[in-house]
């Protein structure tokens, strides 16, 4: 959009708009400023709309400049709201700045988001007691093809409705999602369709499996799945309220055909930490995923796209980067974040803050507080993702390196809050002050009064410019917010940290390295050494937990200095000299162990020759063996080969 026109309209005179700063500081050329481009100067909007460059600062009246583009023919016009989000506030501060940051975000590409086709042919199974289920299956039975469950003991009415199907039995297993429902039942029975009087049915039979698109749940019974709400096609309704019976109904009716599921994580096996070895690891992703889309899948774990939610938890959490936000992608997100505060400090000296927020619930109560009350602040600059909780401490410390002064995340209630606390509390802890917050307003008086506090001066000197991996971005904040060596405590289950070794107890065995999912755990291969990359290390927990003497801790903590960043030495012994070839080979300290625990004391080792196996290498230690007196690949001479002149010979002297 680099050859678009910013349309501006001040909406009947209720903010001021300067389009020249505006046009200095975005770069992007401005229209003069309208007052009504909606109604009396819409033509200068169909002229715009006409071009296929036109971004309207307005989306109040989106609608009408939408249409006006059906009737012309023409691309949609792009949006940016400067009303809402700043024109419109109680704050005597000009809002000038603000706008430019939201007109240069609103500018940038958005990458398409992939997506699979989900086909859906309408078959639906309803849950429920016979009334309310018989109910639902004789309003659905004309435009999906119904099933209705009940349950063992129920009887039918006497109404022989022959339009969907009834079974009964109780449902012992549900999977899937939209489209691919995988069911499973016991003492399931059919119904028997000839005879005379009440129906007949088939013996129950254990282990009854089928599928379906649509599950229409009205029992009284907990749901099916975690998160139930989040599940497509799993659509639940209390009983006894009809409206909530009727809106599920209604909505059951409109799954058929081909939908469009976003796919919103994508996974890298290769950078997963769940488990090595069967030793498991990190599970910070399973343990925080609403939907139980993420689920073990050997060393690594595996993401079930038809059932994920897109709220991002696992995102804010992996420490390798395995798992990321793909929905935009994670590097969208910081890109905003540095454009937005780069076009700020053109136009202000002073440190903006950032609050962060979710479609839906966010933008009503920005919208509500706009109209009716004061507004967002004129130094509050809204960020709109599309998962709040993969808004996590890397995000949060890329804002305040970039120049915001803080952080806050509105929730909502749709929000998955879970994991979030911890996120601030180490975006906090890594800041050094407490500038990242959640706040839950449930009115917009109660987000003013939020927002509505004294500002504080940003704690980045020179600020960044947010490129690269989350990790990678962390640490160039950390550096920016704090002193250049520093080295800093993190609470328990942070992603970053270093190892205590016990180096009393540690043999030098090396199996933490040969595990190390990172490979912050390093070997040297020319002599005895444990070393470790601190950088690397995920706290991932699989070389405490594979380590046979548990010489092995986790200390979370940041270290910000070079050392960091290089290979140290935890340990290191001399190697033991081969007696026979006197070639380096296994550790001094332990083959001098096994020597005085072996030798003349087991049964292999009780005389000296036996017993000097243990100071050989491999290769003499062959050689030594295959010479032996009691050598087991000994053998006597080869015979000859016998040919086929032997055998002649030998019957000719018969």
């Amino acid at each position: 959009m680099t050859n678009s026109k910013i349309l501006l309209c001040d909406c009947l005179k209720s903010q001021r708009i300067d389009a020249e700063r505006l046009e200095d500081a975005t770069g992007l050329p401005c229209s003069r400023v309208h007052t009504e481009l909606c109604r009396s100067e819409l033509a200068a909007a169909e002229e715009a709309i006409r071009s296929g460059s036109a971004i309207i600062a307005c989306q109040q009246e989106r609608q009408v400049f939408e249409d006006i583009a059906a009737d012309l023919g023409a691309e949609p016009p792009h949006f940016v709201d400067i009303r809402d989000r700043a024109g419109w506030t109680g704050d005597t501060s000009s809002a000038t700045p603000k706008m430019a940051a939201l007109i240069a975000e609103a500018v940038l590409p958005v990458p398409p988001t992939k997506v699979v086709d989900v086909p859906s042919e309408g078959t639906c199974l309803i849950l429920g007691e016979g009334e309310v289920a018989l109910a639902a299956a004789e309003k659905l039975c004309g435009i999906l093809s119904v099933t209705v469950l009940l349950a063992p003991e129920e009887e039918l009415p006497l109404a022989d409705d022959r339009r969907f199907d009834i079974v009964r039995g109780r449902m012992k297993t549900a999977t899937g999602a939209l489209g691919g429902f995988q069911l499973t039942f016991d003492a399931l029975q059919e119904r028997v369709p000839g005879g005379r009087g009440a129906f007949n049915w088939t013996e129950p039979r254990n282990g009854g499996k089928t599928d379906c698109d649509i599950l229409l749940d009205l029992r009284r019974s907990p749901p099916l799945f975690p998160a139930a709400d989040k599940r497509e096609g799993y659509l639940r309704a209390d009983p006894g309220n009809a409206e909530a019976r009727l809106n599920a109904i209604l909505e059951a009716s409109q799954l058929v055909g081909t939908f469009e599921k976003p796919i919103y994580v994508k996974l890298d096996n290769e950078l997963c930490a769940h488990s090595r070895a069967q030793k498991t690891g990190c599970t910070r992703c399973l343990d925080l995923c609403p939907t139980g889309a993420i689920t073990p899948d050997g060393d690594h774990v595996t993401i079930d796209t038809m059932v994920c939610a897109g709220c991002g938890s696992c995102s804010a959490v992996c420490p390798s980067g395995a798992i990321s936000y793909d929905a935009p992608p994670v590097g969208n997100t910081f890109t905003r974040i540095g454009t937005l505060a780069a076009t700020w400090r053109k136009l202000s000296q002073e440190a903006p803050r950032l609050l962060v927020h979710g479609p839906g619930h966010g933008v009503e109560l920005i919208r509500l507080s706009a109209r009716y009350g004061q507004g967002l602040p004129a130094d509050t600059i809204p960020l709109e993702v599309t998962a709040l909780a993969g808004f996590g401490h890397a995000e949060a410390l890329s804002a305040l390196a970039c120049g915001f002064a803080s952080v806050t995340l509105l929730l909502s209630p749709e929000t998955e809050k879970e994991g979030l606390p911890f996120q601030v509390e180490l975006a906090n802890t890594i800041a050094g002050e407490t500038r990242v917050r959640l706040i839950e307003p449930a009115d917009p008086d109660q987000l003013e009064a939020a927002l509505y506090v004294e500002a504080e001066a940003a704690l980045a000197g020179q600020p960044i410019s947010p490129v690269g991996s989350r990790r990678q971005i962390t640490r160039l904040a950390a550096k920016t917010l704090n002193d250049a060596d520093a080295v800093i405590a993190l609470p328990q289950g942070a992603p970053y940290g270093s190892v205590e070794l016990n180096l009393e107890a540690c043999t030098l065995c090396l199996s933490c390295v040969s595990l190390c999912p990172s490979g912050a755990l390093k070997e040297n291969p020319d002599q005895p050494q444990l070393r470790f990359q601190e950088d690397a290390c995920l706290q991932c927990g699989i070389c405490t937990t594979i380590c046979p003497e548990k010489a092995l801790g986790l200390a979370p903590r940041l270290n910000l200095g070079d050392t960091a960043l290089t290979p140290v030495v935890l340990k290191e012994e001399e190697p033991f000299n081969c007696i026979e070839c006197g070639k380096p080979f296994g550790v001094r300290s332990t083959v001098e162990r096994l020597t005085e625990k072996l030798a003349g004391k087991h049964s292999m080792f009780k005389d000296g020759k036996a017993a000097r196996l243990i100071q050989m290498c491999e290769d003499c230690r062959v050689n030594a063996v295959y010479h032996s007196e009691n050598n087991p690949f000994a053998a006597g001479e080869r015979p000859k080969v016998r040919t086929t002149d032997d055998y002649i010979s030998k019957r000719r002297d018969h």
